[in-house]
């Protein structure tokens, strides 16, 4: 099977949706336990990304925990005061990848598939569970105030 035909696949059986950050989704888990009534413990969702559709920069208030399922490698890019980090996920160990990678809350990340034409079907769990009131999707002028020596991810993985 071609790789558009297996990506066209996932999102039609998986009934996945464009997600804001870039990517598909679909939510498959979210606790009925609630810390304070309203936010879950944890939350979970399938996310489609592509080496055309890739996971801008954003930021949580949580912990989320990425595991890979199938596809290409990808790069979880995280950048801070500490730099830019690159969290690989993939099953390749001999070249550093993982097959889960962890963003501490208020970290600001995003990512990418490295092979043209290539798909990473991952899943990611939120604890305390995933709220759309607590996403930060950041803009390019705002990274580049913050961030300049970033310059060359941050025009990667934002929108104009």
């Amino acid at each position: 099977m071609k790789t558009q035909e297996r990506i066209n696949e996932l999102i039609e059986s998986l009934e996945l949706l464009p997600h804001p950050e870039g990517g598909f989704y679909k939510e498959t888990y979210r606790s009925f336990e609630t810390i304070d009534g309203e936010q879950s413990l944890m939350t979970s969702i399938l996310f489609l990304l592509t080496s055309d559709n890739a996971s801008n920069f954003h930021r949580i208030q949580s912990d989320e925990h990425w595991y890979f399922h199938e596809g290409s490698p990808l790069t979880v890019h995280v950048i801070g005061d500490n730099g830019h980090e690159k969290r690989m996920l993939g099953l390749d160990f001999a070249k550093g990848q993982q097959p889960y990678q962890l963003v501490h809350k208020q970290e600001i990340f995003g990512s990418e598939v490295h092979e043209p034409s290539g798909y990473a079907l991952v899943s990611c769990a939120v604890a305390p569970g995933f709220m759309f009131r607590d996403f930060e999707l950041f803009s390019r002028e705002a990274l580049m105030e913050m961030y300049p020596q970033h310059e060359e991810i941050i025009c990667r993985l934002t929108a104009q």
